[in-house]
């Protein structure tokens, strides 16, 4: 700041000059007495002169409205939205939300650093202030393979930019809790610099959530429970209650959260796909949620917007009070917090649920041409078991955790696995799309429930190899082929006919459209899944698939190089 602009601050908070602009007759959330203040906040080049009684050039009644200090994600993946960050930024902002805490892990997993450089230049297409962590694991483990490594060394040099706040998500936790070499380097990186490490650790306890805890990891949003929550924050960490597509943590982990540690308590979504923004909301609806289960709003909204710039270190914003950037939330109420008005640095940048600004969407072409399959044919599916039994992949409640059980399965005087539609166990392969290693895994799957075609992704966390299950093996290779065709996405095919699909040209994980399209379309797919391919109903058939590969959520799941127990932290043989 300069020594003129820093004047202007001084004379207009002391009310010598006008404001350059006025919010009159707000009821002001002090988020640090946990109080209302009624009157009038000043701004002045984009920050925030003083809350009182003030004159501007140009000013606007708030007519009574609640105004809060912008809303803060602390923890989303911008490439599970499906959406580019231009356009996730428009689908948020009316909610109140100015600032992102993102961790690009899944496209760095795809297209290395140029992936997250294209995340960087594209977020300079939106009002909202996305910050980022690098990615502290790719790939996520050495147990499948992803279409970078980046090591200690490589996270050097982005770890210095002044847009990174520090290391994403560790997720490899037996690696910290073991000291491994490669590990401890890494956390150093981030150390030597004075940056943030942000955590996931789910069931870790006792001595070895100490070892976790003792590398000062700041925070977990893989809570499941209250024990979990207050563990980890008697050790020192933040805590990300988390409601998002997939994960619904935030009810119960609320009913832990008191007067006396709701500060180590932060919002995040993780993953939030635009039929959620667009029927529920963002972090507004959090806020809702809280409120609904007994939290004072003054303390929720502590925990979207204050808690969370004090844990990421965002000095600069977080309240409305003098000095502080101008990102402000206009309310009506304080039970379901219905947006009115979204100011940035001090510029309106959403009214009534719409966003006002152009955007400028950033060149998608460095993110293209991000599959490359080598050798795959329809007899790469087949699954020989030389037992009765096999293990399988059992879906839980939710999609994400897994459960193992050992089951008789059909077979063929081959020994090959054959469908049975009056059994709820399909095939399921990963297929191995950044390196041409040529492999192709094939596991069971229970509580999926499909009993026609085919469905394919290019989403498959963490590494986001190409993941497709389906009731016969020449649907299955249609599909996958498809898929490859039309750069990624999603596919649905039945007797070799497309049904239905979403191409995502952004590194196969994001579409280049509007959330608007993306929503249809998914509604659409969704629609074709429970009915055409009679996936369960009480199944999300595109999320819950593109976690069964996420070798970091037990209890077993399936990477490109085999099925994996993620509790024993090995490879098992599809036999039992």
């Amino acid at each position: 700041m300069e020594k003129k602009q820093l004047k202007k601050l001084i004379d207009i908070a002391a009310g010598r000059i006008t404001a350059d602009l006025v919010i009159k007759n707000a009821k002001v959330v002090d988020v640090y007495n946990a109080s209302i203040i009624e009157g009038d906040i000043a701004l002045c080049d984009g920050l925030i002169a003083g809350v009182g009684k003030y004159e501007g050039c140009n000013e606007i009644d708030a007519k009574g409205c609640y105004a809060a200090p912008g809303f803060i994600d602390s923890h989303i993946h911008v490439e599970s939205s499906y959406l580019s960050p231009e356009e996730l930024g428009r689908l948020i902002i009316p909610h109140g939300t100015t600032t992102i805490i993102a961790d690009p892990h899944e496209i760095t997993n795809v297209c290395g650093l140029k992936g997250l450089n294209y995340m960087m230049e594209a977020s300079k297409g939106t009002s909202l202030d996305v910050k980022w962590m690098l990615p502290s694991c790719v790939p996520a483990t050495p147990f499948e393979h992803a279409g970078a490594n980046i090591n200690a060394e490589a996270m050097k040099e982005p770890i210095k930019l002044d847009e990174i706040l520090g290391l994403g998500e560790f997720m490899d936790f037996p690696g910290v809790i073991g000291a491994n070499d490669n590990i401890l380097d890494k956390l150093l990186v981030a150390k030597d610099q004075g940056k943030l490490i942000d955590g996931h650790s789910p069931g870790i306890e006792g001595s070895a959530l100490n070892a976790y805890a003792a590398t000062r990891i700041r925070t977990d949003h893989e809570c499941s429970t209250v024990k979990e929550m207050q563990d980890r924050i008697s050790r020192g960490m933040y805590i990300l209650l988390r409601q998002g597509s997939a994960c619904h943590n935030l009810k119960d982990l609320l009913k832990g959260v008191t007067p006396l540690n709701s500060r180590r308590c932060l919002l995040c979504s993780d993953d939030c796909q635009p039929k959620t923004i667009l029927s529920l909301g963002h972090l507004d609806n959090h806020l809702r949620i809280c409120v609904e289960e007994g939290i004072d709003p003054i303390i929720a909204i502590q925990m979207a917007s204050l808690n969370a710039a004090e844990c990421f270190k965002l000095e600069d914003r977080g309240a409305i009070v003098p000095g502080l950037r101008a990102d402000i939330v206009l309310m009506d109420n304080l039970q379901d917090f219905n947006v009115v008005k979204v100011f940035i640095a001090g510029q309106e940048v959403a009214t009534q649920g719409n966003y006002n600004l152009p955007i400028n969407f950033h060149d998608i072409s460095e993110t293209k041409g991000s599959f490359h399959v080598k050798d795959f044919s329809k007899e790469k599916l087949r699954l020989t078991i030389n037992s009765k039994k096999a293990n399988v992949i059992n879906i839980l409640p939710g999609g994400v955790v897994t459960s193992k059980e050992v089951l008789e399965i059909n077979r063929d005087e081959n020994g090959d696995f054959v469908y049975d539609s009056s059994v709820d166990i399909a095939k399921v392969a990963v297929v191995e799309r950044h390196q041409n290693t040529g492999n192709v895994a094939v596991a069971l799957l229970k509580g999926y429930g499909i009993k026609e075609g085919a469905v394919a992704l290019s989403i498959a966390h963490d590494s986001h190899n190409i993941i497709v299950v389906g009731v016969n093996d020449t649907d299955m290779a249609f599909a996958v082929e498809e898929l490859i065709k039309q750069g990624g996405g999603i596919i649905l095919v039945n007797n070799q006919e497309i049904l239905e699909s979403m191409p995502m040209p952004i590194a196969g994980l994001m579409s280049n459209q509007s959330g608007e399209w993306v929503d249809e379309k998914l509604t659409q797919i969704h629609e074709i899944a429970h009915n055409t391919l009679k996936i369960n109903q009480d199944v999300e058939p595109v999320m819950t698939l593109c976690f069964m590969s996420l070798a970091v959520i037990p209890e077993i799941k399936l990477t490109d190089m085999g099925l994996f127990d993620v509790t024993k932290f090995e490879f098992i043989s599809n036999e039992a």
